[in-house]
């Protein structure tokens, strides 16, 4: 039986209605779109997602890390099980940089700044995160980009990743992400403004530099018109 990715290249740049940002003998890098699950959850009613899609097309697809479902933006997927270890290890020892663009509904002060709370599981269902003395150490770097009109917009470095790192932190200081539904419960309808934008990391199978970046959402080009 053909493996799936002789079909691969015909795919490209779109996967299982994913674009692809890049195609690496090894990895890919997908653009998630917001509203999507990174992988099944619990029940038959959370079972589409992300790889479950990827894996339709090939089967070999592995999930190196993930975003909510909310957040729209890059994800990196290994080829096969030999380069998901290779991968990993790289997120497991912080060699991974990733940037991300958020809007906040309340300004911060100053052009930029970090944030340091420890993080814990407040709630399950949903989950929710939040400030706690016995949670996990959690840094996140932050920096202004632009005064819109409803909101503020940031630019965010998470140096830990943790489960909900950079709502629950903008949301602890009194700036959640615009449209966040467990954050901001009042927050405006539509999709919520975070997207992964930036993802750089040194290729280990040939030691390049490797800096992707994809294309702004529609929420984000159509505040800057």
């Amino acid at each position: 039986m053909a493996s799936g990715f002789d079909d691969l290249a015909a795919a490209v740049p779109q996967l299982a209605g994913c674009s692809v940002v890049l195609e690496h003998p090894q990895y890919l890098v997908v653009d998630k779109p917001s509203g999507l699950l990174s992988q099944p959850g619990l029940g038959s009613h959370q079972s589409d997602s992300l790889i479950t899609r990827l894996q339709d097309c090939c089967p070999e697809l592995r999930l190196v890390h993930r975003l909510d479902r909310d957040t729209s933006g890059l994800i990196l997927v290994a080829k096969n099980q030999s380069s998901l270890r290779s991968l990993s290890a790289l997120f497991a020892a912080r060699r991974v940089h990733k940037l991300y663009l958020a809007d906040v509904v309340t300004p911060l002060i100053g052009r930029g700044g970090s944030i340091h709370l420890p993080l814990a599981r407040l709630r399950r269902q949903p989950p929710e995160y939040g400030p706690h003395p016995d949670g996990k150490p959690c840094c996140t770097l932050w920096r202004k980009w632009t005064q819109l009109t409803d909101c503020t917009r940031l630019w965010l470095r998470p140096l830990t990743g943790r489960s909900h790192q950079l709502r629950a932190h903008l949301a602890a200081v009194g700036a959640p992400i615009f449209a966040d539904r467990i954050y901001a419960p009042s927050a405006a309808l539509g999709p919520m403004h975070m997207h992964a934008h930036v993802l750089s990391f040194q290729d280990p199978f040939d030691q390049r530099r490797v800096r992707v970046r994809s294309a702004l959402p529609s929420w984000a080009e159509a505040n800057l018109v």
